[in-house]
This record gives C-alpha cells, sequence and structure tokens, in this order.
C-alpha cells in the first residue's frame, strides 16, 4: 500500500472499531470477548492503550523502555467511549503528520518502519472490531477492503503470532471463505 492507501486504511479501521466502542451498552462491559482472557472493557482497554503509544512513538521518538508502564492498566475509567475518542483522535493524527509514516519507530521486537507499525496497528484494529462485534451483538460484517487489507498485513507473519501464545492455533478456513472468514480463522478465531 501506499501512504495515502495505509493513512485511508488505518483511519477507517480505527473509525470502526470506535463505532463498536460507541454501541457498548452500560451492561455489556463486563461480557466476555472472543479473546477468552478479556472482558469487552479489557478489549477496549487494550486498543485504546495501542493508540495512546502511538503519539509517544511515531510523534516523540520514545522507545518502549521510555514510555515504560505509562499506559499500564486501566485507562478507561468512567468514561470508557470518551477515552477511546480522545486516543484515537492522537493516534491518527500523529500518524497523519507530515513525515510520521517515514519515521522509524522503536517497538518491543526492535525498530520499525513507522508505515509498517501503523498498517499493523490496522489489522489489530479490524481483526479487534470483529471481537468487539461479536461480544456485544452487533454486525459482525466488516467493510470487505478492510478485511482484504488486514489479511495482506498479517498473513507473512501469522505463523509467528501462532508461536507468541498469544493466539489460538488457526482454523481451517471453509474453502468458499471470503477475506474476513480467511483473516479470522488465520487467527484462530471461529467465525
Amino acid at each position: 500500500m501506499n501512504k495515502d492507501e495505509i493513512l485511508r486504511t488505518h483511519g477507517e479501521a480505527i473509525a470502526l472499531f470506535g463505532s463498536r466502542v460507541h454501541a457498548v451498552r452500560d451492561d455489556q462491559w463486563e461480557a466476555p470477548t472472543p479473546c477468552t482472557e478479556w472482558s469487552v472493557r479489557d478489549l477496549v482497554n487494550h486498543l485504546t492503550a495501542e493508540q495512546l503509544w502511538v503519539p509517544r512513538l511515531v510523534r516523540d521518538g520514545a522507545s518502549v523502555a521510555e514510555v515504560g508502564t505509562d499506559f499500564d492498566g486501566d485507562q478507561l475509567g468512567v468514561d470508557p467511549a470518551a477515552v477511546w475518542d480522545r486516543a484515537a483522535v492522537a493516534a491518527v493524527a500523529a500518524f497523519s503528520a507530515p513525515g510520521a509514516l517515514d519515521r522509524t519507530v522503536h517497538l518491543s521486537y526492535g525498530s520499525s518502519p513507522a508505515a509498517a507499525y501503523c498498517t499493523q496497528m490496522m489489522a489489530d484494529a479490524v481483526v479487534h472490531s470483529w471481537d468487539l462485534s461479536r461480544a456485544i451483538g452487533a454486525d459482525e460484517r466488516l467493510p470487505g477492503r478492510l478485511a482484504t487489507a488486514a489479511l495482506r498485513e498479517v498473513e507473512p507473519y501469522a505463523s509467528d503470532l501462532g508461536m507468541s501464545g498469544l493466539f489460538a492455533a488457526p482454523v481451517e478456513p471453509p474453502a468458499d471463505a471470503d477475506d474476513l472468514t480467511r483473516l479470522l480463522c488465520l487467527l484462530g478465531r471461529r467465525p
């Protein structure tokens, strides 16, 4: 993807996840998700914390060690949707700043081009949009172009994700599976 496509798909994925955050009812925050260790609140907190990291890593050039534990624990407070909104806006702005995608970011696994980091964040937002949709009973169908972009991002390193212990084993998709189903199966989800 070129830089404009990276920014567009990232922005669309963040907006998609945000639409699901705003659909969470008060009685759903403790509901289980397809991420077996996480409630809805845990899942939204995870994505919110990820967005909070972006300005520090991309705009400020901080390392993971420098950020340290700043975003550990609950970030959502009493108004999770508002906290998500602020974090999402700041992340999109950091990636969209002139020259931001040309920078190098220092992640837990080493240095990476910011453009690659942005694409990874897009894929994570797409997958977790489906997780959140399933958890709260929202429409699990996601835009095909986002599913395709996320699948293209994840396919090259999917086997490494499986070895990390953070993902369930891949599931064999049906022969006629669309890109969203293939993505979810690759990451151990059962659509």
